[in-house]
């Protein structure tokens, strides 16, 4: 018998936060660690970096884990690590050991991302994944509205260490919540062998299917420009532009809110439309908008509120891209569910620390480097969804 679905929709989608709430509640405060370990932008920026990767590279060893044991013992396992990892993170004496710490505490908040992703594609088929990844959304997006406000003002009231006390004790939250309400949701006797050499099958297999690597990598590149927003944003909007640190969880919260709007949008399309029509038209919707955003950065046309306009824009956008992108990659594959997703956010999290990366290195006090990089990701994105997915209308 399935779980409430209210139920399911809420735990699911705090599992799937542990990465916006890691990562958002700090963005007000990268300026000041700049100032408190007395180096560059750019080696803070790293921080955010090492906690893409660790998204990254942890979801290929959960996914596998998840299809031999089943889905709540992985859980434990990186519920527990993150928790200690956001503990050590309060207590660093320097940005290089913050560094290390913020790849750990990825590792381990991954594993609520997998698993959330896997237990929808047990629960629902393909349309119906589609609906409730949308839905969980709504509960993900609260999120990095209220994250970056709640950061801005434990910066200012308590110092910046108190941000990761505070995700400590969401990670306990999350990890009492596994324990009390998350059923076991991994069909019987699908018990996947956990040889490295079956495990690579499985991974080449996946990357073997064009579809499955069409929509991970639309998905995957559109998110990146998301992640290239994160990283630059705090520097663009609170040094270029001095927004005060406590204000610029505001304008954060505004392009969540537009985020989740679009979401829910993406609900009611989907009772008329199929997934791949929305992703289709969505997808070029997108690419568009971070051209726009580009020029603007370029031209300086507009000032700071022409850049927020394209920006609210492409945010929203990601509202119709994500759960459509995801719910098409992993439909085929619902014996090997958990492993799917592993590889779907290996794919996403992986472009999205180059990304990062790339908008630190290019940092030179202005939005160009920002806009420059969402805007490629826009375009990477429409690529691989029409030249990887040609007969996506059918789907």
């Amino acid at each position: 018998m399935r779980p409430s679905l209210l139920r399911i929709t809420l735990l699911l989608g705090a599992l799937t936060a542990f990465a916006p709430m890691s990562i958002d509640m700090y963005l007000p405060s990268l300026p000041t660690l700049s100032r408190v370990f007395a180096t560059d932008i750019a080696s803070v920026q790293l921080t955010l970096a090492a906690f893409f990767l660790g998204l990254a590279l942890g979801q290929v060893f959960y996914g596998p884990l998840a299809d031999r044991f089943g889905r709540k013992g992985p859980l434990y396992l990186g519920t527990g690590l993150y928790v200690l990892a956001s503990a050590g993170c309060a207590l660093a004496p320097d940005i290089h050991i913050l560094i290390g710490l913020r790849f750990a505490q990825a590792v381990g908040g991954c594993a609520g991302m997998v698993v959330a992703r896997a237990v929808v594609r047990d629960l629902f088929d393909a349309q119906e994944s589609a609906r409730t990844f949308s839905l969980m959304m709504l509960v993900m997006g609260v999120a990095p509205i209220l994250a970056p406000l709640g950061g801005g003002y434990l910066l200012v009231w308590l110092g910046w260490r108190s941000i990761f006390w505070a995700l400590a004790l969401f990670g306990l939250l999350c990890f009492a919540s596994v324990v009390l309400w998350l059923p076991e949701t991994r069909p019987a006797g699908r018990a996947a062998t956990l040889r490295v050499g079956a495990v690579l099958k499985r991974y080449a297999g996946l990357l073997l299917d064009r579809r499955f690597v069409g929509y991970a990598l639309a998905g995957g590149f559109a998110q990146a420009g998301m992640f290239a927003y994160i990283a630059g944003s705090p520097s663009v909007f609170i040094d270029t532009y001095q927004v005060a640190a406590q204000h610029y969880g505001w304008l954060f919260g505004m392009n969540a809110f537009g985020l989740i709007a679009a979401s829910q949008l993406n609900r009611r399309l989907l009772t008329k439309r199929g997934a791949a029509d929305v992703l289709a038209r969505t997808s070029a919707t997108t690419a568009a908008l971070g051209i726009v955003l580009l020029i603007v950065a370029v031209t300086g046309v507009g000032g700071f509120v022409g850049i927020l306009l394209p920006l609210f824009g492409y945010v929203a956008s990601l509202g119709l891209i994500f759960p459509n992108a995801a719910a098409l990659a992993m439909a085929p594959h619902g014996d090997r569910a958990a492993s799917a997703s592993a590889l779907l956010g290996t794919v996403q999290f992986g472009a999205a620390a180059l990304a990062s990366v790339l908008v630190g290195q290019l940092h030179d006090g202005t939005a160009r480097p920002m806009a420059g990089v969402i805007a490629g990701c826009g375009l990477l994105a429409l690529i691989a969804q029409r030249v990887l997915v040609p007969n996506r209308a059918s789907v």
